[in-house]
């Protein structure tokens, strides 16, 4: 047991807390990643020659970006199963997560495409690769490498906007928070705790991009010389 501001944590409740803390690493981690499958399928609609599938890309990014995160929730908690498609809090959570961020992410990953030099696709056209080897092994990576630094700030915000996922009832460290609270009365010690679990969180993966960043730099350095 141990004391914050006056408050006596005791064992139980701070394996609460760690409970909240790896289901807002799983949700958040798990909607990210699903988030950039998705996001590389909408960058490419958003680059496609075909009309039809810029437009797709363009309505889904707009539509994504437009609406509060908070909406879009609601949305695939209460209107699937309306439709009759049920999922458990924590689908709903990662699944919401999950198209939001796509829509972010496609355009951070679009302006990555969008500075590779045009000649890098005619090089690997120039040595017979298709155009989805070209995408695959040349073009995306470059992509990914040029748009780190916003990827790294899309996950620092998911991770945050991740607090939301507590209204559907998913035991994330908001979720606990609220539950100590109300059994405890001390808003602002178990609150102020919270706020700094998630600022520890984010300084981890802010300093683990600074150094993939690093890494990345040194590589395309070596690259250039």
């Amino acid at each position: 047991m141990f004391n914050f501001f006056g408050v006596a944590i005791s064992t139980k409740n701070a394996l609460f807390l760690l409970n909240g803390v790896g289901m807002t690493l799983f949700v958040s981690t798990l909607g990210i990643a699903l988030g950039m499958v998705l996001a590389i399928g909408v960058c490419l609609c958003r680059l496609s020659k075909k009309r039809s599938l810029r437009a797709f890309g363009a309505f889904y990014v707009s539509f994504f970006r437009g609406v509060p995160l908070l909406v879009q929730l609601m949305l695939v908690y209460y209107l699937l199963p309306f439709i009759g498609i049920d999922l458990p809090p924590l689908v709903a959570a990662v699944l919401s997560l999950a198209i939001c961020t796509a829509a972010y992410q496609a355009e951070n990953l679009r302006g990555g495409f969008l500075i590779i030099p045009y000649g890098h696709a005619e090089a690997a056209r120039a040595f017979g690769l298709t155009p989805w080897q070209a995408r695959r092994y040349i073009l995306i990576p470059q992509a990914l490498r040029a748009s780190m630094p916003a990827l790294i700030n899309e996950m620092i915000l998911i991770l945050k906007a991740s607090s939301l996922v507590s209204v559907v009832g998913v035991t994330d460290i908001m979720r606990v928070s609220q539950g100590l609270v109300a059994a405890t009365i001390r808003p602002i010690q178990w609150y102020t705790l919270a706020a700094l679990i998630y600022l520890i969180i984010n300084l981890l993966i802010a300093g683990i991009g600074a150094y993939a960043e690093r890494r990345l730099g040194r590589g395309t350095a070596r690259a250039i010389a």
